[in-house]
């Protein structure tokens, strides 16, 4: 039994965090942050991900945008977190490119599906922070809405700093993930 005041961590809607999303801006938008930006941005949020614990960071696109630019997916190791840069702005174009990837001879399931969408990162993310204002889903997102936990800031990609991941970390903490359950006090609809 847990000291009195203390967490109780058996609680099973309690998980540890491992993989972060990051979602914001446009390919315009990103190409404009500029090299040394990036290369802050990207030691900075890997720093911050990696001390709360998670072993990856994913920076996506929110979308291309109308003027895009052509930019390259990339990967950094940032202590021990594993920080990937994804600009697919487009999840269906995404989910499509994973299908392809998968080996014929292996089953189409939640597991192929989801390695083949998040490699090198084991897992889906638990936490996705969106640049954006909560009445829009990303269009880059299609496959992480199931069951990642949204936390929306109304900035842009520009705007991202370092307090608004660890303020999206520490709202994730406090939250008990029912992984698309309900809660034992719902009342049932119907």
């Amino acid at each position: 039994m847990p000291e009195a005041g203390a967490a109780d961590t058996s609680d099973s809607t309690r998980q540890f965090l491992r993989h972060v999303m990051v979602v914001g801006g446009t390919l315009r938008e990103w190409n404009d942050l500029g090299e040394q930006r990036w290369a802050h941005r990207v030691e900075t949020l890997g720093a911050i991900v990696g001390q709360a614990g998670a072993s990856y960071l994913t920076l996506r696109a929110f979308e291309p945008g109308d003027d895009a630019v052509e930019q390259d997916w990339w990967e950094r190791q940032i202590g021990n977190c594993h920080v990937m840069i994804d600009p697919c702005g487009d999840g269906r174009d995404r989910f499509a490119a994973a299908m392809r990837r998968l080996d014929p001879a292996d089953p189409v399931n939640e597991a192929t599906v989801a390695e083949a969408l998040y490699a090198p990162a084991d897992c889906e993310p638990d936490l996705i922070l969106v640049l954006g204002e909560p009445n829009r889903l990303p269009p880059s997102l299609v496959w992480e809405l199931a069951y990642g936990e949204l936390v929306f800031v109304p900035l842009s990609w520009d705007e991202l700093a370092a307090d608004h991941v660890v303020d999206a970390i520490a709202d994730f903490a406090k939250r008990e993930r029912r992984f698309g359950g309900l809660d034992e006090t719902d009342e049932s609809i119907g």
